[in-house]
Parts: C-alpha cells; structure tokens; sequence
C-alpha cells in the first residue's frame, strides 16, 4: 500500500508520516508532478511494482517549489526511510550537502552524478536512444522536415536533440530538424499549452514528425500532433497509447527499472556512478499495439542494425555533455 504525501507551500512543513520501518524506501518526484505520464510517472510506475510484488509501502512527495527539495530529503532521512529516490537532476546541489550529514542512509539520484560513499547515481544515455527515434522519425517524414522540442534549455535535453539530429541526418542528410526549447525554468517542463503552441510553429514550417522530450510540456505536443494529423514520438515512459496511431514511437527511459531496483536492495543498495545505456537495456524505442502499424519492418530494421552497432562500438553516438557540441545541426 502507498502512502502519499501531499507537498505544502514553500514555506510550511511536509507532510511526512512518522513511524516508518527502517526499511521503508521512499520516492521524491521532480517538478511537474508524479502523473506527468513522463519522467516522473515512469518512477511512480517502478515504485508501484515494487509495492505490488512485495506487499510493501513506500512513502512519497510531489514538490511544489524548489524550496522544498532539501526539506524533502532531511525529513526523510530523519524519519529513518532507506534508500531515498529522487528523480531528477536537480536535486544534486542539495544532495551533495544532505549525504554527508545521514552517512547511514542510501540515497539514488537519476540523471546526476554526486561523489559520495552513501550515494547511487545513475546516469542514461539518451542520446542512444534518441538516435534510434531520430533515424525512425527520418524514414516516416515524407517532408524531410522533422522537430524537437525540449523542456527546461539544459545540457541534459540537448543530449536528447543532438543524439535525435545524428539519428535523422544517419537516414538524410538533406533533412532539416527544427528545434525549439520551452523555457529556462523549472515551470517548462510543465506546460502543455507552450508545448502545444511550439508544434503548431513547427508544423507550419514543415515538420510532419516531432518529438517531444519535455515532460508533462510533451502531452501538449503530442495532443496538438494528433489534432494536425502529423506523428509524434514520446519520451521516458512509452507514450504511444495517448493517440494511438498518431505517436510514431517513443524513446522509452527505463527510470522505472531504476527505481523498482533501488526499492528491491533497500539498504544493500550498490553505490556509485552507473551508465544504463542500449548495452543494459537502459534506453530503448517502444513498439506495441498502438504504434505497430506505423513502425514499418524496414525502419525496425534500421533501427535493430543501428542499436547492434551502437553496442558494439561501430557507430560512435556523439554525446552532447561530453563537450556541449553537436557534429550535426
């Protein structure tokens, strides 16, 4: 059974039950909220199995504000629950400081990198993943234009454009990929309407294939993909069920796993910096009933042939954070 608790305002107190187990794990969501039907639902999804198959209870906060991202993790800590989760990159800052005064608790960032004995973190490669729906979303475009619209303008989301823009430019070259970014603040990863009116801009220029990799922003370019009758592809959790026959794919972030696998070890968590690429089945392209007829044999082809070359090393997927520059615009 879950136990949710409710975020107050910036200022008050959280609303943290007392009395947990000390083995009681506990899920911090990002902005944007936990049915975000992204990022943050795909953590919720991964905590929910874990209570199901294990009859167990977890605790978890919604934040409202960034304030309340230091308050989180020492209530939680204070309360004994161990690991603590949290989804998102932003919580490095805090974390750095927080580890270090609850040595005895595992805490797991995703996304983000802190160096600490107490700490997991656990970082994707979107940009493999996000090559793959690029080189999918070039074979289904019949304009030869295609768009990307990020959330917050971070590195993180860039990655996930410039591995999109090698991918697409793998199948055409000639091909044009416009892209846009809904803000510069937290609030863009939850803005639907802006999502909305961006893919109505790219539509206009061209795009017949947009991918939206923005968290609850993205259900607006999706819902305005379908309304204009051209493909979408999703991000972290498979979306294709939000318009069936209308999202092409999408580049699927496995940050359930990651959670469900956090909860499992409990405080035999292994700590340390981990990778989930293709090779560990960390980032993938989803195909179901929803998409199916979309996905024709020869794009999964292409798609299957590139995921082997990238595992074996024959197809080198630049990688924005390494150097903050994409080969390809």
């Amino acid at each position: 059974m879950t136990l949710m608790q409710n975020a107050l305002g910036a200022g008050a107190a959280l609303a943290i039950l007392s009395g947990a187990a000390l083995a009681e794990p506990a899920m911090v969501y990002d902005l944007g909220g936990k049915f975000d039907k992204s990022f943050n639902e795909a953590a919720y999804t991964g905590a929910e199995r874990w209570a199901e198959e294990t009859g167990g209870s977890y605790r978890e906060i919604e934040l409202q504000s960034e304030a309340q991202r230091e308050q989180a993790l020492r209530r939680f800590a204070e309360a004994g629950l161990n690991p603590i989760v949290m989804a998102g990159f932003a919580f490095k800052p805090v974390l750095e400081e927080v580890a270090a005064d609850y040595p005895d608790t595992k805490f797991q960032i995703i996304d983000e990198t802190v160096e600490a004995p107490n700490v997991r973190s656990l970082i994707f490669a979107e940009h493999e993943g996000s090559y793959l729906v690029g080189m999918m979303a070039a074979m289904a475009s019949e304009t030869g234009t295609v768009g990307f619209i990020g959330g917050m303008d971070i590195p993180l989301i860039r990655k996930f454009a410039c591995g999109y823009v090698q991918g697409v430019k793998a199948v055409n070259p000639e091909a044009t990929v416009i892209q846009n970014m809904t803000g510069t603040t937290p609030a863009a990863w939850a803005d639907p309407v802006k999502g909305g009116e961006l893919a109505r801009a790219q539509i206009a220029q061209g795009s017949d294939v947009i991918y939206a990799a923005a968290g609850a922003t993205g259900v607006g370019v999706l819902q305005t993909a379908a309304d204009e009758g051209i493909l979408s592809i999703g991000v972290d959790s498979n979306q294709n069920y939000l318009h069936p026959g209308q999202v092409l794919t999408s580049m699927v972030k496995r940050v359930d796993v990651a959670v469900y696998e956090a909860f499992k070890a409990g405080d035999d968590l292994e700590t340390g910096s981990f990778v989930l690429g293709l090779a560990k089945n960390g980032v993938d392209y989803a195909v179901d009933e929803h998409n199916e007829d979309l996905v024709t044999a020869e794009m999964q082809s292409a798609a299957e042939r590139a995921k082997a070359g990238i595992i074996a090393g024959e197809i080198e997927v630049h990688n924005f954070m390494s150097d903050s520059a994409c080969p390809v615009k």
